[in-house]
């Protein structure tokens, strides 16, 4: 049996249905060491402000440790803000066939890099990509520092097309790199669409049943750019706007909104709430300007939930979903794009039911099997080395 050990810093909802599909195979034994030990008594989101909870069971179904952070400042956001001098140890002892690693910015998980390099393989997971890139010195330096970085892994999965160019440009051939595409549990939303509970939802928010909602959630914060959305009601007041979730720009979007009385605000939603929310709306926006902006995991929520979508140029997931009619990208420094796209799902609402279908096809190809897939057949090909 194959034993995999994974770094990451913290439970995420998106990566835990792969680690326990993972832990359901009978051909691989994992295991996740969680680098940010303090998380283990809630994580706090800088981006939302809050202690997220997003209530479903995160630790359940496989194994993981906690690797105290001996950090003299604990923090996800800084390199120097992960640092756990046991945990090359610890994986030792698991004795992996192969480490996967999320992300490198962080001294342990670098550690980590250069020590197992050459020992075992070393596998990378991350959804940066070049969007934000302009010519100059900065970026110059940036590539110098990332061609050393990467040249401590042996394989990268990649989650999309800009991944993959991204990768290309610091120093990986095409050879390390293996497709295993950004995915969600697909089904699990699907499953929780109710629509009567949508259908309340929109009862509540005093929104008619033949109304036309353009929905945004996610953080309230400059580079995901919700202030554009308030533009948009200001512009279409015929059209209903909901945003969801939490976030430093909260009290100023609010603020600019008085007056709109087509725009309702709702708390960060939980992810058994998410489907109920995705089913009261008729298309997602999510207009984001960067820099920072990485693949864009609500897209798939909302294309899994019969949801089209509007997103610009910048999200990292536009190269892939973006040569499908359900799915409309927009220049981000062009506002009137954005208008655009959204008159252009309000004209064809009539089409509701079709573009739901297209919608789910649209990510049917995107799902956590093919990252699973994806490891079992590094496993095999390492094997043949």
């Amino acid at each position: 049996m194959n034993r995999l050990a994974i770094i990451s810093t913290h439970p995420i909802q998106y990566n835990v249905p792969f680690f326990r599909k993972l832990a359901e195979l009978s051909t691989i034994e994992v295991k996740v060491f969680y680098t940010y030990s303090q998380s283990e008594q809630g994580f706090t989101d800088p981006g939302f402000g809050k202690v997220l909870d997003w209530n479903i069971p995160l630790l359940d179904g496989y194994q993981f440790e906690f690797v105290e952070n001996k950090a003299s400042k604990p923090s996800n956001r800084s390199f120097f803000g992960i640092n756990c001098p046991e945990l090359i140890e610890k994986i030792n002892t698991f004795n992996p066939n192969a480490i996967l690693i999320y992300g490198w910015n962080f001294k342990a998980h670098f550690e980590a890099m250069r020590y197992f390099k050459n020992k075992v393989p070393v596998w990378f997971r991350g959804d940066s990509h070049l969007l934000d890139e302009k010519p100059g010195l900065k970026t110059l330096l940036r590539r110098i520092l990332l061609r050393f970085v990467y040249k401590h892994i042996d394989l990268a999965f990649f989650v999309g097309s800009s991944n993959y160019d991204y990768y290309l440009a610091h120093g990986l051939k095409p050879n390390q790199l293996a497709f295993a595409p950004h995915a969600i549990d697909n089904e699990y939303f699907t499953s929780k669409l109710n629509p009567q509970a949508s259908i309340k939802l929109r009862t509540d928010l005093k929104i008619a049943p033949i109304d036309f909602v353009v929905l945004f959630a996610g953080k309230f914060e400059p580079k995901k750019n919700p202030n554009l959305i308030l533009d948009a009601a200001a512009k279409m007041p015929y059209i209903k706007f909901i945003l969801a979730g939490s976030g430093i720009l909260e009290n100023e979007l609010k603020n600019n909104a008085v007056g709109l009385t087509n725009i309702s605000f709702l708390p960060f939603q939980s992810q058994p709430e998410m489907p109920i929310l995705y089913g009261s709306a008729d298309v997602f926006v999510y207009p984001s300007v960067g820099p920072g902006e990485t693949w864009g995991l609500a897209v798939n929520e909302a294309l899994a939930c019969k949801l089209p979508v509007i997103i610009s140029n910048r999200v990292g997931c536009a190269a892939n979903f973006g040569l499908s009619e359900v799915v409309k990208v927009f220049d981000s420094e062009k506002k009137v794009d954005f208008f655009d796209a959204i008159r252009f799902f309000y004209n064809n609402r009539i089409d509701k039911v079709k573009i739901g279908e297209e919608a789910q096809n649209l990510v049917s190809n995107y799902k956590i099997d093919n990252f699973v897939l994806a490891v079992e057949t590094a496993f095999k090909n390492t094997k043949k080395l």
